[in-house]
């Protein structure tokens, strides 16, 4: 790579993030406007248990500390810190997912799917959405272990982790406003 290529690649992927946020954006302005139309359903507040949604929180904020230590690990150029602080960013992002994975499937059991009402179609795709990019993250972050393990901290590969780490701190900060405007408000 030369040096130009090594200046595009974070601004793409600042690019990126930054269509994703307008994605985020418009999943939180449909969630707004759709929170009330409950068709006679349950509303977010007798739906939502802040103590487990508090522990989900509290996961991937970790996960996001661990991140960043991994990343000032690779600064310092130890391999085997980053690959530790990796694994544990990876086993708090798997956690986090199997708590959402656990909230829908309860409520889905429970008889109030996303078809049910308008409010639990936004609230299942913006939840969702957020999600998904938090499993194809830990699939990144799958690769990105595999590249350490054979090629080690070479400079594309502290690139490539410097992506994922901004990646993944962009998940906690939508984390955050989906915490405080989709279960907090509801539960106030």
């Amino acid at each position: 790579m030369n040096e130009h290529t090594n200046d595009r690649v974070p601004f793409g992927f600042w690019v990126y993030l930054m269509s994703d946020c307008v994605l985020f954006a418009a999943l939180f302005a449909t969630y707004a406007v759709l929170r009330g139309e409950t068709f006679g359903g349950p509303s977010g507040a007798e739906l939502f248990s802040l103590p487990f949604v508090l522990a989900e929180t509290i996961i991937l904020l970790v996960s996001s500390a661990t991140i960043g230590l991994a990343m000032l690990a690779a600064h310092h150029k130890k391999k085997k810190e980053v690959i530790i602080l990796l694994l544990a960013t990876f086993a708090l992002g798997c956690a986090f997912l199997a708590m959402e994975v656990s909230e829908f499937a309860q409520f889905v059991r429970e008889g109030h799917g996303w078809q049910q009402s308008a409010f639990l179609s936004s609230f299942f795709t913006l939840v969702g959405t957020h999600g998904l990019h938090i499993f194809l993250g830990s699939l990144w972050m799958l690769v990105l272990l595999f590249h350490l393990l054979y090629k080690g901290l070479t400079p594309g590969t502290r690139s490539k982790l410097m992506c994922l780490t901004l990646f993944w701190h962009f998940l906690d900060i939508v984390w955050i406003f989906i915490f405080t405007f989709v279960y907090l408000f509801a539960l106030l």
